[in-house]
């Protein structure tokens, strides 16, 4: 497992709503049964040294949903922030960071955001990230203006475009994980996953575990990554 271990894991957690719709439960109760899931793989990756882990939390098209299910996303996200020293297994050894237009969120949400989000920056163990009200493209546009508002006209390479992005320190994702058996990338890290490699299971996010996951990285350890070379 050690050989050839991808630096940084992102994964799009699809299937909540399915899970819950095949138990005939309300689709809220597969959010929180999705919440779990991410506590278990956060300790996984913990437990692999996997040392960066994205999460697409809240799509910037996610607000085209039921009201009531928007509601209930936003309040279990505020429970999970409040509560991020028992959510986030090994808390003191992971950094979250919050990449997209979280300042956009209702009520206290971007103000708990900015607290967590100082209270872990000296933490060295795991980089775990969340994406929310995240979207690629709007990601690419916020950089531009960015760039416009400081008066260039023009950059030279990738590089520096890439300071623009929400938080270029991170590298580029090594392996992106959709669950659900789906194949789309839903506008996640549209810069950043150029030469990712893509691992999909049928698996519903409430369902997948850590050894899902050590099967995705297996696969991944088997590719040879070529970034456009023979």
């Amino acid at each position: 497992m050690a050989s050839n271990l991808p630096q940084h894991i992102a994964i799009i957690m699809d299937g909540n709503g399915r899970w819950a719709r095949r138990r005939g439960l309300p689709r809220t109760y597969g959010h929180r049964q999705g919440a779990k899931t991410v506590k278990r793989i956060i300790n996984a990756c913990l437990e692999l040294n996997i040392r960066y882990l994205t999460l697409y939390t809240f799509s910037t098209e996610n607000w085209s949903r039921p009201q009531s299910e928007v509601n209930t996303l936003m309040r279990l996200l505020d429970e999970y922030i409040d509560r991020a020293e028992e959510e986030i297994p090994r808390y003191q050894e992971v950094r979250v960071r919050v990449i997209g237009r979280y300042w956009e969120l209702p009520g206290k949400l971007p103000e708990k955001i900015e607290a967590l989000m100082n209270a872990t920056r000296n933490h060295k163990g795991l980089n775990l990230t969340l994406a929310i009200n995240y979207g690629g493209r709007r990601e690419i546009l916020d950089a531009v203006d960015k760039i416009i508002a400081d008066g260039k006209k023009l950059l030279g390479n990738e590089e520096q475009f890439r300071r623009y992005l929400y938080a270029p320190e991170i590298p580029d994702p090594d392996l992106l994980i959709r669950t659900a058996g789906e194949y789309r990338i839903s506008n996640f890290l549209l810069w950043q996953i150029s030469y990712t490699e893509i691992y999909t299971t049928k698996k519903l996010w409430p369902d997948f575990n850590k050894l899902d996951l050590i099967r995705a990285i297996n696969d991944y350890q088997k590719r040879r990554r070529k970034f456009g070379r023979l």
